[in-house]
């Protein structure tokens, strides 16, 4: 071999083992601070006394930044999401995004004058359980858990637990009635979506 095919077969060598190679794993201590983040966002906003409107907007922009909405979006959808076009999936997602944050956002907003705290995270197969406790006024304290995973390419949240209570299998059980509704008819459900929540 010439020197400089040498060259070429190395860095060609180099450059296929680079991809091959997976991406640092999402640690204990990175899905806790993620989930910090979210939690120290919700509380501000939670407390800020704004109007309603102003606090969904906000709980809009923290799913945008803190949840895996595409695979929310997808899982709650379920079957359908496999025959459903391109565009339909992007306006599904958005519309369900919107919907999702106003109806967790009032979920939230209920929490006004309390907080939520991170209480640890532990490794639970592909991806990290993120325990926070939730303080209200006048209520004994309870749970809030966050799945978090790496596996779109970004630390984020794909499910969610409030008191137990499964995010995405709740929203699989309501999307799915509501299609229902419209035999099946994805754009009108979209349609709903948008003013649902």
């Amino acid at each position: 071999m010439s020197p400089k095919f040498d060259r070429r077969f190395v860095l060609a060598a180099l450059g296929a083992a680079a991809v091959a190679r997976p991406a640092a794993a999402l640690s204990t201590g990175e899905a806790e601070s993620l989930v910090d983040a979210l939690v120290r966002e919700i509380n501000t906003v939670i407390n800020s006394g704004k109007a309603e409107k102003s606090m969904y907007r906000d709980f809009e922009q923290i799913m945008a930044r803190y949840a895996d909405l595409q695979i929310i979006a997808r899982s709650a959808l379920g079957p359908p999401a496999r025959s459903a076009s391109a565009s339909q999936m992007a306006s599904f997602t958005k519309a369900f995004s919107g919907y999702i944050s106003r109806k967790y956002g009032k979920r939230f907003r209920e929490f006004q004058g309390g907080r939520l705290e991170v209480k640890g995270a532990k490794p639970v197969k592909s991806f990290y359980e993120v325990r926070t406790m939730a303080f209200l006024q006048g209520q004994a304290p309870f749970d809030v858990t966050f799945l978090v995973s790496d596996k779109s390419g970004r630390d984020k949240f794909f499910n969610m637990f409030i008191e137990g209570v499964n995010m995405v299998a709740a929203e699989r059980t309501e999307i799915g009635a509501m299609l229902d509704r419209h035999k099946g008819d994805l754009n009108a459900l979209i349609r709903d979506l948008k003013a649902a929540g």
